[in-house]
C-alpha cells in the first residue's frame, strides 16, 4: 500500500499551525535527489552512524513495509555510506525511501531503482565495516530533530518531517 502522496508546498501552506508548534518541520535544502521515485513518504526509522555502513545494510535487508530509513551519517563528505546493492535490496524489500545525511555511491545504479533516495552528495570511497551506530535513536540532521516513528514526506520541493501522519 503506497502512502498518500502530498505536495510538500501545499502541506506547508495548509498547516502553518503545525509549523509554528514544531510538529511539522522542513529539512534544510541540502539534499540531492537520486533514485527513480522523486516523491515518497512513510513512517521513519532512524539510524545514526559515522563512516560505517554495516547497520545501514542490516536495516535494508529487513522488510521495509513502506517505511523511510533516515540515516544521520554526521554529514561526512569523506566516504559513501550507501551504495547500489543495499538500495536495490531496499527496493526489493518494500522501503519507500532512504535519506542520508552523508554520501552515496553507485549513482547510476541507484538512479535505476524505483525508490526515493536523498543524500548530500556522491563519493567513490566506501565506508568502514565496524558495525558501530545507534538504531531508533533521535537524530539531528542539519538542525532538525528527527525521531523514530515520525513521518517523512519528500518531493522535488523538499523534505518534511511530521510528528504524525498527515492527511489531505
Amino acid at each position: 500500500m503506497a502512502a498518500l502522496q502530498l505536495a510538500t508546498a501545499e502541506v506547508c501552506d495548509a498547516n502553518p499551525h503545525l509549523i509554528l508548534s514544531g510538529e511539522l518541520r522542513a529539512l534544510h535544502p541540502i539534499f540531492q535527489i537520486y533514485g527513480r521515485r522523486q516523491v515518497f513518504s512513510g513512517p521513519i526509522v532512524t539510524l545514526k552512524v559515522f563512516e560505517d555502513n554495516v547497520l545501514v545494510r542490516e536495516f535494508l535487508e529487513e522488510k521495509g513495509n513502506g517505511r523511510v530509513l533516515v540515516v544521520d551519517g554526521g554529514g561526512s563528505m569523506r566516504c559513501a555510506i550507501l551504495g547500489g546493492n543495499p538500495v536495490q535490496q531496499a527496493q526489493n524489500n518494500g522501503w519507500a525511501g532512504i535519506v542520508v545525511n552523508g554520501c552515496i555511491r553507485d549513482v547510476d545504479e541507484i538512479n535505476g531503482c524505483d525508490i526515493g533516495v536523498r543524500a548530500l552528495a556522491s563519493h567513490p570511497m566506501k565506508a568502514n565495516k565496524k558495525g558501530i551506530g545507534e538504531k531508533h535513536a533521535a537524530i539531528n540532521v542539519a538542525g532538525t530533530r528527527i525521531c523514530d516513528g515520525e513521518w517523512l514526506y519528500a518531493d522535488t520541493d523538499g523534505i518534511l518531517v511530521s510528528r504524525t501522519e498527515l492527511t489531505v
